[in-house]
């Protein structure tokens, strides 16, 4: 008998790649752990907790200790399935609750100490958009869809028919946050439940109005809450999740009325960690099919953890979403195209120079100085005078796909004080970046924008930069300083608005 372990010794194996996400929701976290073979993409392990972190968030958007130690404790018990991973392969994103906690930056902290991934922590648009690009990837229809889901949080839109969406929208109402507001004691009554349907409609008449803009041929749930209703409505031997329409929808209020308590849903597919908040989720789905004036929807099974599967298998997916994010501001705000390059490598020569001794080398801190030296003039068509807030402004309010949160924050920060005086007590608590790096960013953005100031003129000035400790230094060619009254000015005046990061710069 031949030898069974030498049976696949002579079997041609295809190159693998293993990837994970995890998606920290309000409601529950879940871990995907992928294999991508071929250019597809194959599940091999996934992990689901219910944590309900939005139980833990006060009427002060604080998150209690309780919740925060939950969810503490499910990262840990999440080290081990991601042992060996390396970090690009692994991405970590953060939704609702994290979004509107006061003190989420303490959990993100504590976090950091015991859980080996950064945790990015995603606006609303930027999370729909994710769920979008999850379903559309796993989609087996044709044409425009309706993507809705409804998370422990919030509720997240998305209309499209390609591989991006047209429109993304989220709606801060969710299953957890409404239980929570409308049947805390558990009781279903007939009042609660009324209440609950005409809060949702009032939460969702913005959205509504331009979701109603879109056209789509289908309208799809994800995962979820969707999924829970489609199991109760339709159960089935196979436990698959069909469409339901309104109709079936009213039906199951109606039961669930008649049970009269969330601990007597006994319903053949309901799970029991469902069942608190099964009744809530109907509710602001009702709301979802009387505002939009749906006929029916569908399910996916994918959701915002297969959208975030789906760009690393991409790899380069992010960054094209970043790049039309960034040429849509542009277009939006007539930024100067070629200004903005010029501004951007000087601002890259500065930092290829300073970067080891600066200790900025790592890629994230390239990319925030690279973008912000593109963006920093987008608040220049609000106005010339103060643009620098206004810029602020737009980059820290606007939805902008592909960066995260902390991402904008820093990015916001950056160009806030990118000219005149700085304050560092203004400066944003960052997870991903030292508030040192971010300092050290601002010094290189503000020279690189300084030293392009007579915007047409060639800004070959031949200049070297060095940089030690707190100190950087230029060194122009010979006379560019005797001959440039102008920069050498500007040059000291930087020099003085410098003190504030206790940075020296000396030029000459």
């Amino acid at each position: 008998m031949q030898n069974l372990y030498q049976i696949f010794d002579n079997t041609e194996q295809r190159t693998t790649e293993t990837i994970a996400a995890l998606d920290i929701g309000s409601n529950s976290f879940h871990l995907v752990i992928a294999r991508v073979v071929a250019d597809a993409v194959q599940v091999v392990n996934r992990v689901k907790y219910k944590v309900r972190l939005a139980e833990g968030l006060d009427n002060k958007s604080i998150l209690s200790e309780e919740a925060m130690q939950r969810g503490l404790d499910v990262l840990e018990g999440m080290i081990e399935p991601l042992a060996g991973l390396p970090l690009d392969s692994v991405r970590i994103v953060a939704t609702h609750t994290l979004r509107r906690a006061k003190n989420a930056h303490e959990f993100l902290r504590r976090a950091r100490k015991i859980f080996p991934f950064p945790i990015e922590v995603i606006s609303g648009a930027e999370e729909a958009r994710l769920i979008y690009v999850g379903v559309a990837s796993n989609a087996n229809t044709e044409g425009s869809r309706l993507i809705i889901d409804i998370g422990g949080g919030s509720t997240e839109f998305a209309v499209g028919k390609s591989s991006a969406p047209q429109l993304c929208k989220s709606v801060q109402m969710g299953c957890v946050s409404y239980q929570k507001r409308f049947f805390s004691d558990g009781k279903i009554t007939r009042n609660a439940v009324e209440k609950a349907i005409t809060a949702a409609q009032q939460d969702l008449e913005l959205a509504s109005a331009n979701l109603r803009e879109c056209h789509w041929e289908h309208a799809i749930g994800s995962s979820g809450t969707a999924k829970a209703l489609a199991l109760v409505a339709h159960p089935n031997e196979n436990g698959e999740a069909m469409p339901f329409n309104q109709h079936d929808l009213q039906l199951l209020l109606a039961r669930c009325i008649e049970k009269g308590h969330a601990e007597a849903l006994d319903f053949e597919g309901l799970t029991e960690d469902r069942k608190p908040v099964f009744v809530p989720g109907l509710c602001i789905m009702l709301a979802i099919f009387q505002s939009l004036k749906l006929t029916q929807v569908g399910i996916s099974q994918a959701a915002l953890r297969e959208g975030v599967l789906a760009e690393l298998q991409g790899k380069q997916t992010s960054q094209s979403v970043r790049v039309r994010t960034a040429q849509s501001l542009a277009t939006r705000y007539d930024v100067d195209t070629q200004y903005a390059h010029r501004v951007l490598k000087t601002c890259m020569t500065i930092y290829n120079t300073v970067k080891t001794d600066w200790d900025i080398s790592e890629a994230k801190y390239r990319f925030m100085l690279g973008w912000s030296a593109l963006l920093h003039e987008v608040g220049l068509q609000v106005n010339s005078r103060g643009i620098q807030k206004h810029s602020s402004y737009i980059l820290s309010n606007s939805d902008l796909p592909g960066f995260n949160q902390d991402q904008q924050r820093v990015m916001s920060v950056l160009v806030r004080f990118h000219r005149k005086r700085i304050q560092p007590a203004l400066f944003p608590k960052s997870i991903e970046h030292s508030e040192q790096g971010i300092m050290r960013l601002l010094v290189i953005l503000r020279l690189g924008i300084l030293l392009n100031i007579n915007r047409h003129a060639s800004t070959d000035l031949g200049a070297s930069y060095m940089a030690k400790d707190n100190e950087l230094n230029i060194t122009f060619d010979s006379d560019v300083l005797q001959n440039n009254t102008l920069l050498n000015a500007d040059l000291e005046k930087e020099s003085t608005y410098l003190n504030a990061l206790d940075i020296q710069l000396n030029a000459r």
